[in-house]
């Protein structure tokens, strides 16, 4: 009877002390769901992290178990856990950014904690900045915001999206077949202050990122709610203003809805006034119509023109013809809109089990005038030519999510599903005259493009190593109406491709974490290129390997380092400037990246990015295997205040080196060192702002091209540096109004 008393006793305190799963929700202080925190069981250091709706699940838990809650941007919170038959509401309060607040977790890609600090210590102010907060990466601008930025990113010169995947919210920017350039991706439709989290990665390791994701992928999280509504006022030289309303329609605890609009126009600091003008409006509503269902709807409308002095030769500054922002054709220009409509819907299925769905439907027209030859094919007209398109898109994305566990191991899998078709009405390349007539039509169709995909993934946590191996498989259908030839005629050609990719993770501590990846990734070919071409080399594949750290040697600093290496099957490269396909062949790409956060003290960070990267083309001779614009050595530092007297600011230096501009190096594209300021002031619900792009009024050259060209007086075409001039000193002043 003893024995069997003793034995009812231990059953009955084992049973309320043995390991179970423990889930409760985090929100904050206005009772709003916080979703990505961090979950921390600190008896036996296994983790999780809060859901889309703030809610957690973590299992091995025990009575006396201390559970750690944080998140950057809050004060974390320590609970001990007392009952595990109840769920928990676990509140946390907004502090000041600290670096004390970042842990290093088991992540795919821990990462995106440097853009989630440069947020918090640096938001995002201007369309410029909006590419910027990625590390390494450089942007140029053609046309002082009319066409989409040309993007840098290891060793690529990307041209307008040709290697980098971009998304926001989910929603594609990368545009296929496009009329100016394959990938291109214009990104002026977003509002600055409407982002909220910038996720990105480098390299082809990420099983739901499919098409262009070679050198990388950046997407762009806008806000769900605002801290209060806002209207901003900006004005700098040369003729330039800007206004912003973003205004909270409804801010409660389960639902959220916003507005915002911005309106820009300026003359720019060219000779020729470039009468530029963006009209921008944004809509956007969270809602949890249950406990378990989270329901969303995004709407956003983007309209643009202006005028362009192009691209002029290093030879025409040289010679006193025209000064460094003068033009030879002022003719050139464009016009653009895009309608964004895009749908979220996210359920719990259960503790273990989440799925993700978004349908979205993009409307956009495009039209852009260029002159890149001047007199170089047409000495009488001119070279002269417009690009055109009407697009319409639409897409499915879902994705299934399910943690498991055993005694030994825990993770989870995901398996998603994805389609996209574009339609690119009477997608033109046309020989114009002023901008007014159409002399020849160089191209002229209707592009039909869908893209099917599916992927499968898991991440299998065992002792302080992650595993993530995945598989992606996509499918294309290229299909071209060529409205140039005599009879009517459907030219299509199909391909599928197989991605997998390989991830290990080493979390030897909370602060330091050691990485390797592997994988395979494509960008794919202009549908014309495609059907014209018989189907050849229509996905070129690029294998890439990264070695890494994610590092912090002190609570104040975090750090990655990485090697990496990619090969890229084929430098296929369609040139919608010209109409014309250019393949270079395989080329390899090998470099070094360093990032680097230090908070010198609670109101003072200080930043740096470094790259370095030696890319070749493989199969050419030495003496003329370089990439052109491909660049070797880039960095990026800053030093940003955020005191709580209400001064903030912010000194950020750029460099560029330089690099070659044609295969043998013969044409040099000068590198540059561009600084900028922000400083400012808040009190109450007012901010006053300055803001300084190049205080030192450097000349620079923003883009260069290595091109051949021809002027009216000119008996023979010239080879060299065509260039657009970077931003001089410019200065404008800020005035914001919070309520």
């Amino acid at each position: 009877m003893k024995l069997l008393f003793i034995t009812n006793i231990f059953l009955i305190f084992s049973s309320s002390i043995y390991a179970q799963v423990f889930s409760g929700k985090l929100v904050n202080q206005n009772q709003q769901v916080l979703k990505d925190a961090y979950v921390l069981n600190k008896n036996t250091n296994e983790h999780t992290h809060s859901n889309a709706h703030g809610k957690f699940s973590l299992e091995n838990v025990s009575i006396g178990d201390t559970i750690k809650f944080s998140h950057i941007g809050y004060q974390s919170k320590e609970v001990i856990i007392k009952d595990l038959n109840s769920s928990l509401e676990i509140v946390l309060y907004t502090k000041a950014v600290s670096l004390d607040q970042i842990v290093i977790t088991p992540e795919i890609n821990a990462l995106k904690l440097i853009t989630d600090i440069d947020i918090r210590t640096n938001p995002v102010n201007s369309s410029q900045d909006v590419l910027r907060k990625v590390p390494g990466l450089f942007i140029g601008q053609h046309a002082g915001g009319g066409k989409a930025e040309q993007i840098f990113l290891r060793g690529f010169d990307i041209d307008h999206g040709t290697d980098i995947n971009l998304t926001v919210d989910g929603l594609p920017v990368n545009m296929v077949s496009h009329a100016h350039g394959q990938g291109y991706a214009d990104l002026h439709f977003v509002i600055p202050e409407t982002i909220d989290k910038i996720d990105f990665g480098k390299g082809p390791y990420y099983e739901n990122k499919g098409n262009f994701t070679t050198a990388g992928y950046v997407d762009f999280k806008t806000k769900e709610r605002l801290d209060q509504s806002t209207v901003k006022l900006e004005a700098g030289l040369f003729d330039t203003y800007r206004m912003l309303g973003m205004f909270n329609l409804v801010n409660t605890a389960k639902h959220n809805a916003y507005i915002a609009s911005e309106y820009l126009s300026t003359d720019s600091f060219f000779e020729s006034p470039q009468n530029f003008n963006r009209i921008n409006l944004f809509a956007k509503y969270t809602g949890f119509v249950t406990d378990y269902d989270k329901f969303g709807i995004t709407i956003s409308r983007f309209t643009s023109k202006w005028d362009a002095s192009g691209q002029i030769p290093q030879r025409t500054v040289d010679s006193g013809l025209i000064s460094r922002f003068g033009a030879i054709d002022d003719t050139e220009g464009g016009n653009t809109t895009r309608t964004n409509f895009l749908v979220n819907y996210d359920k719990i299925i259960d503790e273990k089990s989440t799925l993700k769905n978004a349908v979205y439907l993009n409307t956009y027209d495009f039209e852009l005038y260029s002159n890149f030859t001047f007199f170089l094919d047409d000495p009488i007209n001119g070279d002269q030519i417009k690009q055109k398109e009407n697009r319409t898109i639409f897409g499915i994305n879902s994705e299934y999510q399910r943690t498991f566990s055993t005694d030994n191991l825990g993770g989870t899998w995901q398996a998603g599903i994805s389609l996209r078709n574009d339609k690119s009405k009477d997608n033109e390349l046309s020989h114009t005259r002023n901008r007014i007539e159409t002399l020849e039509n160089i191209q002229l169709g209707t592009i039909n493009e869908t893209n099917l995909a599916v992927y499968l993934g898991t991440n299998i946590n065992l002792n302080k190593w992650t595993f993530n191996p995945s598989v992606r498989v996509d499918y294309f259908d290229f299909q071209y109406n060529n409205a140039l030839l005599s009879t009517y005629q459907t030219q299509e050609e199909t391909k599928a491709i197989v991605s997998p990719k390989l991830n290990v993770f080493y979390n030897a501590s909370k602060e330091l974490q050691l990485y390797a990846k592997a994988g395979k990734g494509f960008h794919s070919n202009d549908t014309r290129v495609v059907v014209n071409q018989g189907g050849k080399t229509i996905l070129p594949s690029a294998f890439g390997t990264d070695a890494g750290v994610v590092w912090k040697p002190t609570s104040k600093i975090f750090m990655n380092v990485a090697y990496w290496y990619l090969h890229l099957e084929q430098e296929f490269v369609y040139v919608g400037d010209a109409g014309i396909v250019e393949p270079s062949g395989e080329t390899r790409r090998q470099g070094v990246d360093l990032s680097s956060r230090y908070q010198v003290l609670p109101w003072l960070f200080w930043n740096l990015d470094a790259n370095y990267t030696y890319a070749r083309a493989i199969d050419a001779p030495s003496n003329a295997d370089y990439i052109p614009l491909a660049p070797d050595f880039t960095m990026t530092s800053g030093i940003n205040v955020i005191h709580k007297s209400g001064i903030f600011g912010s000194v950020n230096v750029r460099y560029l080196d330089d690099r070659a501009a044609n295969e043998d190096n013969s044409i040099i594209a000068k590198g540059y060192t561009i600084t900028d300021l922000n400083i400012g002031y808040k009190w109450k619900k007012f901010s006053l702002g300055i803001q300084i792009q190049n205080v030192f009024d450097q000349d620079w050259n923003e883009t260069q091209f290595a091109t051949e060209s021809r002027l009216q007086n000119e008996l023979q075409s010239v080879e060299e540096i065509h260039f657009t001039p970077g931003t001089p000193f410019f200065l404008k002043t800020a005035l914001e109004y919070n309520f």
